[in-house]
C-alpha cells in the first residue's frame, strides 16, 4: 500500500505546522483552510476511512475527538465544527482517516 501524504507528515518527509502531538496522534494545520482556523487531527495507526475501523479502534477514535478538543482549546475558538469525511462521494481525498476542526468564524449550516 502507497504511504499516505499523512504518513509521510507523522514520519517528517513532508513538513507541517504541528499543533500537538501525542504517542497516538499528530494534529496540524491544514494548507488549504476553509476557515481561521483549520487543523487536521490525524491517528499515528493508517485507518483509511472510518467505515474501516474495528471495534479495536474505538478508543483510538474518541482519543481523535479529545485531541480536536484541546486543540480547540489551544486556538481559543468559541465555536467550531469536527468533520470526518467517509469516502468520495463524502469529499474525502486523502485516505488516512482525519478530524478537521473548523473554525475562528461563523459556520453555516447546512455545510454541503
Amino acid at each position: 500500500m502507497t504511504r499516505s501524504i499523512f504518513e509521510k507528515i507523522i514520519d517528517r518527509q513532508i513538513p507541517a505546522t504541528i499543533v500537538y502531538e501525542d504517542e497516538m496522534a499528530l494534529a496540524f494545520r491544514d494548507i488549504n483552510p476553509v476557515a481561521p482556523t483549520h487543523i487536521l487531527v490525524v491517528p499515528k495507526k493508517r485507518i483509511n476511512k472510518l467505515e474501516d475501523m474495528t471495534q479495536e479502534d474505538s478508543a483510538l477514535i474518541g482519543h481523535l475527538c479529545f485531541v480536536a478538543n484541546t486543540v480547540a482549546q489551544k486556538e481559543n475558538l468559541e465555536g467550531y465544527r469536527l468533520v470526518i469525511n467517509n469516502g468520495e462521494q463524502a469529499g474525502q481525498t486523502v485516505f488516512h482517516l482525519h478530524i478537521h476542526v473548523i473554525g475562528g468564524r461563523p459556520l453555516s449550516w447546512p455545510p454541503g
